[in-house]
């Protein structure tokens, strides 16, 4: 394990969903964090977890290769944890990840973590898993020995996926896409542990790939099954048929839509953790389910929002 004494890890994009919880196990061990983000301002937020002299905040695209050279300076471990959905795949998921190996070896970095996506694939048809996979071997021919995390769906407080289920789920009928698609979600603070103990321990994690699930799988139809239940909702459940949902995705540039084509592209595939693959397991992380904590923050959309009844935990 890495003395944290002295120790600088910068991370890209940690004032995000994932990067404000690996910030607060970083702060827990006595380590000083950099946060590089595009948007500084907006990471102010972490300031409060973290003890006088621990956090400095620090303005950087990963696709300004001279800005992310600046931001790693003095760094002893770095963590990528960049990645756009849509947009500038190219110029953040492949090409920004590259910039930040090459910088985070250039500096003298001890560790590396890079955080790309199950199915990630340079010969994919979709942007996002060819991005994703083009980053994994430009960060692998800059430095080798960085830890590669692919994590199936992430869920947490501030998710996108399980906040927009729930407000959807006051509708009566809710039309499900890819309803058979199977999914294995990962509690966010999980997959923080995990990332925060990569970066330190480079000697247990380095030049390792983890493909990183939770511990059950789940269809697309449970996940929508189990965020309204967390709501206190019961709509009916229709699962689109496949024909339709690639009809709507060719609308998806139009704005408010709810499914984009490379969205549609990335649900032809399961987002399961191989069976042979290192998981979540090897660092000793006993996962959470979603059904189990998924109400604390969901409960919120139900009628009376927090002064209606608490909804019972599934036996």
């Amino acid at each position: 394990m890495i003395n944290p004494d002295n120790r600088i890890v910068t991370i890209f994009g940690g004032g995000g969903f994932i990067g404000r919880y690996v910030c607060e196990i970083l702060f827990q061990q006595d380590v000083r964090v950099r946060v590089a983000t595009t948007s500084p301002r907006s990471a102010h937020f972490i300031q409060p977890m973290a003890t006088v002299g621990q956090l400095g905040i620090v303005k950087a695209d990963v696709a300004d290769e001279r800005a992310v050279r600046r931001a790693v300076e003095g760094s002893t471990a770095v963590i990528n944890l960049c990645g756009v959905l849509k947009g500038r795949f190219n110029a953040v998921n492949a090409q920004g990840a590259r910039n930040v190996a090459e910088a985070a070896r250039d500096c003298g970095a001890t560790s590396l973590v890079h955080i790309s996506a199950i199915g990630a694939d340079p010969k994919s048809d979709a942007a996002y898993a060819r991005s994703k996979g083009e980053g994994e071997l430009g960060v692998q021919a800059a430095f080798p020995a960085a830890t590669i995390m692919r994590p199936s769906i992430v869920f947490g407080p501030e998710d996108e996926l399980t906040n927009r289920l729930a407000g959807l789920a006051a509708l009566p009928v809710l039309p499900v896409v890819a309803a058979k698609r199977r999914f294995r979600p990962v509690y966010v603070k999980d997959l923080a542990k995990a990332i925060a103990m990569a970066a330190l321990d480079p000697a247990a994690h380095g030049g390792k790939i983890y493909e990183i699930g939770g511990p059950q799988v789940m269809t697309m139809e449970e996940l929508y099954q189990a965020a309204a239940q967390a709501s206190g909702r019961d709509p009916e459940l229709v699962q689109m048929p496949g024909f339709a949902s690639a009809i709507l995705s060719w609308f998806g540039f139009l704005p408010g839509a709810p499914l984009t084509r490379e969205q549609w592209k990335m649900l032809q595939s399961d987002s399961v953790p191989a069976e042979r693959s290192k998981g979540i397991s090897a660092f000793g992380i006993e996962p959470v389910a979603l059904a189990s904590v998924a109400p604390q923050w969901l409960e919120r959309y139900r009628q009376g929002g927090r002064f209606a009844q608490p909804t019972k935990q599934p036996i």
